[in-house]
């Protein structure tokens, strides 16, 4: 189901759980009021689908809207996807991709991509198991904190 305003500190306490998970806890400062925002502000910056079992929420999808000059499509972006460790291999994590793939085909996108850490080789074979290709030939470059500064 699509996420609401009241999912919000369930979003955060989930993105809290991917980071530790990832190994990355100390990098989450989002924080409840920037999440509001980014999810059902004025101009929302992405969207949330939350995945349930026997009516308890267990995983969430987080994604938004990207663009292709090369396609001349936009695309779907999965930024993060996460279910709890006690509903893992229940079929949660597909479904949850699933309901993506038809945001994207119903919203006319052109493709439907994300990021996956290197070593998160279970990830990895599940996503391939989905259809999913591994771009090898890409690399994420990211700009933050001072370098952002310094290159502005």
């Amino acid at each position: 189901m699509y996420s609401n305003l009241g999912d919000v500190p369930l979003i955060l306490h989930l993105v809290r759980e991917l980071a530790a998970f990832e190994r990355e806890s100390d990098k989450v400062v989002a924080t409840e009021p920037l999440l509001q925002d980014a999810l059902f502000g004025a101009h929302p910056a992405a969207e949330a689908v939350i995945a349930e079992l026997d009516g308890k929420p267990v995983g969430m999808a987080l994604f938004f809207h990207n663009f292709s000059t090369w396609t001349g499509w936009r695309g779907l972006y999965l930024e993060d996807l996460y279910v709890t460790p006690g509903a893992r291999g229940q079929g949660v994590g597909k479904a949850l991709l699933k309901r993506l793939a038809r945001i994207a085909r119903e919203r006319g996108c052109a493709r439907f991509e994300w990021a996956v850490l290197t070593w998160n080789t279970p990830a990895i074979d599940f996503y391939r198991s989905l259809g999913a290709e591994t771009l090898e030939e890409w690399r994420v470059n990211r700009v933050t904190g001072d370098a952002l500064e310094r290159l502005a």
